[in-house]
């Protein structure tokens, strides 16, 4: 590797994905600054960013395969030994249970994206089905929403901010979060632009919230009984696009008719939002020439999860801001994150299964529930289910009960320790990698980033784990057998396309990722073979938007579309910086709706029918249990689990509990006690932090913390709150499946004086050592 060199990358610690630059000296990366080439985010860098040293250098990395033995700790063993075992247990799991008892946790989470076309290849060639991530940790139900209303649940809206004269942002908090390219320099673009608003949905006054023009502090809980109550102030007044709804949509008159059977001002005071507060807000979506609204977990991740998603996707339906500059629209994909599985169910559950995924919160009853198909074998590829999925005792129980656990990781994660295998895989700075996380429109950008790190001795790549583990299953030939392929790639990319169709025709059974790895990748610059598989979905997206890739090409029509899918992909894997891969016109989001008329369909009868139903007197909290917790925020200084070493954070090292000074005083405590937290299923001592912004009975506990960390001196501490032994598998959406994360109910007590000072003394002590001092 370059040593002393600025190196191109990317960002791995949220889905944005912003174009970095990485200083590298002596096999470690020293700094990072945001790379002005990228065409997407422009030298943007928050200062999370800043902090990835922190990830790629850490004392917890594994480094050699790792076999469990009875008593539960580890030895140290050979790749070949692993390889060779691993793959004589699933074939006995495989003869004994069939494919369908094998599922993939992960394959491309904490921002391991490279992988997961590997890991989901082989395990389909098993014949397993069954995969869960995180993104059916959060979002299947919006994708379910989408379905109905769009076609296919592939299709997924994207947000126009910088155009927009108005953003309404719901359950989200950009100016920490993001979640749109330089989100903290438009927003503060549209606070200093007197001709464009911010209007926020929120319990808490977030950083973002203090910058609107509106903010509306909801009681938890609620975004459905605000929403639906906006959307009947809407139409009962008449203020609705009634020439788009008439051009672009189906089932208007059903939609309007549940509308008005809503009890606005019993839905407004169940929300404890005044009618003043949400006629202004229904005033200021009907001036707006062009409005954005913007969501997160805060009601993906909230109680009735996807009726939000389904009364988002109204409000934007009926004023009208859907397909033009500075509102909502679709967008194209390189290649979709997730499938269109409508009306399919996993057997041993009966739940659904939404984008060809399964929620996290069915994964201990799929694997502990008598059923012949439940699940026996879990690979487990960059994901921490036993810290991030609900009711942690549960999953543990549930990872404990498996056959075969296996997990590829770069840490010992507290999955890792409960698996019976623990493969060691480089770091995404050690190897190529890409965002598929790209959710703009008009312009849609696509970034392959090649290693700028050696990979740290003992770990291997996800592609040649795979390799290896597929050639011990008999799912991919001999070098020999692929040489043939592999010359043909370097002679003409036509040949190979021939040459690949033949080989995969004869060879029904291989991986096609790995052929494509061993063959097409051998050609690639710059060491990116893992991104071979990418070529299949450049050639798709050629031919599926086939003017919006001319025109990011800048090719001319004499170029064939499969010519334009060899560009494409060769663009791709050669720009450091990322590039554009499809540039729409504006009027061109209505080909991206699936349904044969290009018409978005209003009408979905669970969504009315649920609607109809919502009664505000459940709008609170149970008597015994009555501070309602959002478990899981972020804040300036978390990111998910691959951030392990607790030294990177600057502030908020036990990540503390926020809590209204009022609700503090109450319970006879004061700002940085230690205090019990309490559900149905968990306990948790937390530090608290007193933080007015939050309500009355609301409080707030992030995720990314609960790792047991090494310590310099060998002592394994954990670091900050476990918050999924707080949360409860039931306590989910009734459709997707999605957790309630956003909703828990608990309640609070005072702790002994020992018990602080234990607590006090662990938070000391890893902090302390960890960074060895």
């Amino acid at each position: 590797m370059t040593a002393g060199k600025w190196l191109k990358t990317a960002c791995n610690l949220c889905y944005i994905n912003c174009g970095i630059e990485v200083l590298v000296n002596d096999g470690r990366l020293e700094k990072v600054r945001g790379d002005r080439s990228s065409p997407k985010s422009q030298g943007y860098l928050c200062n999370k960013a800043t902090r990835i040293p922190y990830y790629a250098h850490h004392r917890d990395r594994l480094t050699t395969p790792l076999r469990r033995r009875a008593d539960g700790g580890f030895d140290a063993i050979g790749w070949d030994v692993a390889i060779a075992e691993i793959a004589e247990r699933l074939r006995d799991i495989v003869d004994r249970y069939g494919g369908k008892s094998i599922a993939l946790y992960g394959g491309g989470g904490q921002g391991n994206h490279a992988g997961g076309a590997y890991a989901s290849g082989l395990l389909r060639a098993l014949g397993s089905r069954s995969v869960f991530n995180a993104l059916s940790q959060e979002k299947t139900g919006d994708f379910w929403v989408n379905g109905h209303m769009f076609g296919s649940q592939t299709c997924h809206t994207a947000e126009d901010v910088h155009h927009c004269d108005l953003l309404l942002v719901i359950g989200a908090n950009p100016w920490i979060a993001h979640g749109f390219p330089n989100a903290r320099d438009h927003l503060n673009q549209i606070r200093k632009d007197p001709a464009r608003k911010l209007i926020v949905i929120d319990p808490r006054r977030t950083e973002t919230a203090e910058m609107a023009d509106l903010h509306l502090a909801v009681r938890p809980g609620t975004d459905a009984f605000l929403l639906g109550a906006l959307l009947a102030t809407l139409v009962r007044s008449d203020r609705i696009d009634h020439a788009f709804i008439q051009e672009h949509t189906i089932g208007f008159a059903e939609v309007r008719q549940a509308l008005l059977n809503v009890p606005i001002e019993e839905w407004a005071a169940a929300a404890d939002i005044s009618i003043a507060d949400l006629e202004r807000c229904a005033a200021m979506i009907v001036a707006a020439k062009a409005m954005v609204v913007r969501v997160e977990l805060g009601i993906q991740q909230g109680i009735n999860s996807t009726l939000n998603s389904y009364l988002e996707k109204l409000l934007i339906m009926l004023s009208g801001n859907f397909g033009r500059e500075g509102t909502n629209q679709l967008h194209s994909w390189l290649q979709p994150l997730w499938g269109n599985s409508p009306n399919q169910t996993f057997a041993p559950t009966g739940d659904a299964i939404i984008g060809g995924l399964l929620p996290p919160n069915i994964f201990p009853e799929a694997v502990l529930k008598d059923h012949p198909d439940r699940l026996r074998c879990a690979w487990i590829d960059s994901s921490n289910p036993a810290n991030t999925a609900a009711n942690t005792e549960a999953v543990e129980r549930a990872l404990r009960s498996l056959e075969l656990c296996v997990v590829v990781d770069v840490a010992m994660t507290e999955t890792a320790r409960l698996a019976h295998y623990v493969l060691p895989a480089s770091s995404q700075f050690e190897k190529t990698e890409f965002t598929l996380f790209n959710f703009e429109f008009p312009t849609n950008y696509f970034h392959v980033r090649a290693g700028v790190l050696p990979p740290l001795a003992g770990t291997l790549p996800e592609p040649e784990i795979y390799t290896r583990l597929a050639i011990a299953l008999g799912r991919l030939p001999g070098d020999n057998v692929l040489a043939p392929l592999r010359e043909a790639a370097r002679r003409s990319r036509a040949e190979f396309a021939t040459a690949f169709r033949a080989f995969i025709a004869e060879n029904p059974g291989a991986v096609a990722a790995l052929v494509l790895y061993h063959t097409l990748g051998q050609t690639l610059p710059d060491g990116t073979a893992a991104a071979a598989p990418l070529w299949g979905a450049a050639l798709a997206c050629a031919k599926r938007s086939s003017q919006a890739v001319r025109r990011a090409m800048g090719a001319s029509e004499e170029v064939t579309d499969h010519q334009l899918g060899d560009l494409l992909f060769d663009t791709i894997v050669a720009t450091r910086q990322g590039t554009a891969v499809t540039r729409h016109d504006y009027d061109e989001v209505w080909s991206l709706i699936s349904h044969s008329d290009r018409k978005v369909r209003l009408v979905v009868p669970q969504m009315l029918e649920w609607l109809a139903r919502l009664d505000p007197q459940a709008a609170g909290v149970p008597k015994a249990f009555p501070f309602m917790l959002a478990a899981g925020g972020r804040r300036m200084f978390n990111a998910n689990q691959i951030f392990r070493d607790p030294a990177w954070r600057r502030e908020d090292p036990d990540g503390a509990m926020l809590i209204n000074s009022s609700d503090l005083s109450a319970l006879g405590a004061k700002d940085g006690d230690w205090i019990a937290v309490e559900s149905v299923v968990g306990r948790l001592v937390v530090r608290c932090k007193v933080d007015d912004a939050m309500r009355n009975g609301q409080l707030a506990l992030p995720h990314g913390y609960g790792q047991a960390y090494p310590t310099s001196d060998g002592e394994r501490l954990i670091n900050g709150p476990r918050i999924n032994l707080l949360t409860e598998s039931g306590n989910r959406d009734p459709i997707a499946g999605t957790p309630y994360h956003k909703n828990v109910a608990v309640r609070l007590a005072l702790v002994s004086a020992h018990e602080a000072a234990s607590h006090q003394s662990q938070s000391e002590r890893i902090h302390m050592r960890a960074a060895g001092q």
